[in-house]
C-alpha cells in the first residue's frame, strides 16, 4: 500500500514538473492570434468621381502657378476647397482608422486650399501650395487611388533658391509650378527644374 502511494507521488510530481518545465508554468496554453493588417479593397465609383475632381481642381491650381497667375490660383483654391470637402470617404472599403486618417489629410488639403485663396502674393500662395501637397500625397496613398499614376515631384530650390518644394502631377514630364514661367530672374528657363522622387500606382494591386 505505502509502494502504492509513493508511485502515485512519484508520478504526480513528475507530471507537475512537466507543465513546470515544458508548458512555461502559468501561461496559457494557447496564444492570443496576432493582430491582422488592415485591409482595403478598390475604391468604388461613387467615391472614385469626386475624387477625380478634386484631383482635378488641384492640377488646376498648380498650373495657374506655373503661370504666375494669382487671381486663378485664388480662384481654384476656393473651388479645391470645396471639392474636396464634398468627396464621401465613408465609402471606402476600409478600415475606421484608415477612413479617420483620409479624413485627417483631407480637411488640413481643404485648410491650405482655402489659405491659398486668402493670400496676396505668389510666394505666400506657393508656400500653402507645398504644404497642401504633402496633404494630398499622404492622402492619395492612404485611401490607395487607383484611377492614374500620380508623380509625386520635387523642387530643389521652391524658396529663396535653396528651398526645396515638392508637387504632383499625373505625367512624367516636369512643370514647375514653384519656379514657372514667368520667373523674374530665370523667366521660363527653370521650368524642367525638378525630380519625379516617386510614383503611386495602385492600379493592379
Amino acid at each position: 500500500m505505502k509502494k502504492g502511494l509513493l508511485l502515485i507521488g512519484i508520478t504526480a510530481i513528475a507530471v507537475a514538473v512537466y507543465f513546470i518545465f515544458f508548458t512555461g508554468g502559468a501561461e496559457p496554453l494557447t496564444k492570443a492570434p496576432k493582430q491582422q493588417p488592415l485591409v482595403q479593397g478598390k475604391n468604388s465609383d461613387v467615391f472614385n468621381k469626386p475624387f477625380n475632381e478634386m484631383l482635378d481642381s488641384y492640377f488646376a491650381l498648380k498650373n495657374a502657378l506655373v503661370e504666375w497667375d494669382s487671381v486663378t490660383a485664388a480662384k481654384q483654391g476656393t473651388t479645391l476647397a470645396g471639392l474636396t470637402a464634398q468627396v464621401p470617404y465613408e465609402t471606402l472599403k476600409a478600415d475606421t482608422t484608415i477612413i479617420a486618417t483620409a479624413k485627417s489629410f483631407s480637411e488640413s488639403v481643404s485648410a491650405e486650399a482655402l489659405g491659398i485663396s486668402g493670400e496676396t502674393t505668389l510666394e505666400g500662395m506657393r508656400r500653402s501650395f507645398y504644404t497642401l501637397s504633402e496633404n494630398l500625397y499622404n492622402l492619395l496613398r492612404t485611401v490607395q487611388y487607383d484611377q492614374q499614376i500620380i508623380y509625386h515631384d520635387k523642387c530643389p530650390m521652391a524658396f529663396n533658391d535653396q528651398e526645396e518644394g515638392y508637387w504632383l502631377s499625373n505625367t512624367k514630364e516636369i512643370i514647375n509650378p514653384y519656379l514657372g514661367k514667368k520667373h523674374p530672374r530665370y523667366a521660363s528657363g527653370m521650368i524642367g527644374c525638378g525630380s519625379v522622387e516617386d510614383s503611386l500606382d495602385y492600379r493592379s494591386k
